[in-house]
């Protein structure tokens, strides 16, 4: 392992763990298993794919188990080691049906019409754990739905991949539970170069696939998915809807103060001030909002290098700017500490980072 891989590694490492919503267990474990059961297709034994996770496979069949992020996030890194097939993820991710998601996706099949579905899916997908968040929209006589990666944010990783494509398989199979097996998507777009299994993605989706693109997203007809929903039933929607509200709080709270300031410092976007002005903002004392953030394992200067990284990744990616527009954008005094800040988060430098994604 080169310099540059082992500092991208812990730096990716500690960015992620000083999440609160990246280490809490408060998920279902069903992507887990589908993992594990692909990979035991394989003669991967399951003790293997769980191997630092400190679950079991008795554990993944039982209703009571949550999850976190970082179990996941093991189980993706050991499955990437493991597997004979580099194709794991659309493997794994086609074996989700609509009822391994429990009331989630009972309150699917039961919506009212599919317009319906999709903003449900808007706003409570990340009461199931999913590797992406979703964001369903419409472009005339056609629905675009975009997915990105939570937890796993450098599109030059395996990770990043690796969510990308199991989230777009489960996704088809999904829709085909509720639309029908005639089901599938007009086309498919993702961030990344091709793999080396890009035949497989022809196999799985059955339509045009682009990669190197500036979004990882994938469209279809309207008219596939328009109406009511053959088993929409009003009584059952709504009672399985309060229950995603309750879980949505949960997930909500997950994030505890973190989450707040994340948010902040997102929306002051360039303008990154002091801890003093966040804790004013948030009608806290500094050292009070310090104790919290370090009850939840992080600080201040680690939520401002993730916001940064991930803006920066955003920039690199989606935009034409410059390095030095990025570094002011960034609130970097000069383009050179925004080239070795990147290097640090990454290992590579920004012009790197674009020629890898074919930018």
């Amino acid at each position: 392992m080169n310099v540059g891989a082992k500092s991208r590694k812990q730096d990716g490492e500690s960015c992620s763990q000083s999440r609160q919503d990246f280490v809490q267990r408060i998920y279902p474990p069903h992507s887990i298993a589908a993992i594990v059961s692909e990979l035991d297709t394989q003669g991967v034994d399951p003790v293997e794919t769980l191997d630092g996770t400190g679950l079991d496979r008795p554990q993944l069949e039982a209703h009571t188990t949550q999850i976190s992020y970082r179990q996941l996030d093991t189980v993706i890194r050991n499955a990437l080691r493991l597997s004979k097939d580099s194709a794991i993820a659309l493997r794994a991710g086609q074996r989700m049906r609509i009822t391994t998601y429990g009331m989630y996706g009972y309150a699917l099949l039961s919506s009212p019409t599919y317009a319906d579905l999709r903003d449900f899916t808007n706003r409570y997908i990340r009461v199931i754990g999913p590797f992406c968040d979703a964001r369903n929209a419409y472009d005339g006589t056609a629905v675009l739905c975009t997915v990105e990666p939570r937890h796993w944010v450098d599109p030059t990783e395996d990770a990043y991949r690796f969510a990308v494509e199991f989230a777009l398989a489960a996704h088809l199979m999904i829709a085909r539970d509720v639309v029908g097996p005639s089901f599938g998507f007009a086309n498919v777009g993702v961030v990344y170069p091709a793999p080396q299994h890009a035949a497989v993605y022809d196999e799985v989706f059955g339509c045009p696939v682009q990669f190197t693109q500036r979004s990882n997203a994938y469209g279809y007809d309207l008219a596939t998915a328009d109406g009511p929903v053959s088993l929409a039933d009003p009584r059952s929607h709504a009672m399985a809807r309060e229950m995603c509200e309750q879980i949505m709080a949960e997930v909500n709270r997950g994030g505890g103060v973190a989450a707040d300031v994340r948010r902040l410092l997102i929306e002051l976007r360039g303008r990154y001030p002091g801890i003093e002005v966040i804790a004013e903002k948030l009608s806290m004392h500094p050292r009070a909002l310090r104790r919290r953030l370090e009850v939840e394992g992080t600080a201040y200067r680690d939520i401002l290098a993730e916001v940064r990284m991930r803006l920066a990744i955003e920039y690199l990616r989606k935009t034409k700017m410059t390095n030095e527009e990025i570094a002011n954008r960034l609130g970097y005094s000069d383009a050179a500490n925004f080239r070795h800040a990147f290097l640090r988060w990454t290992g590579k430098s920004p012009s790197d980072f674009r020629l890898s994604l074919g930018i």
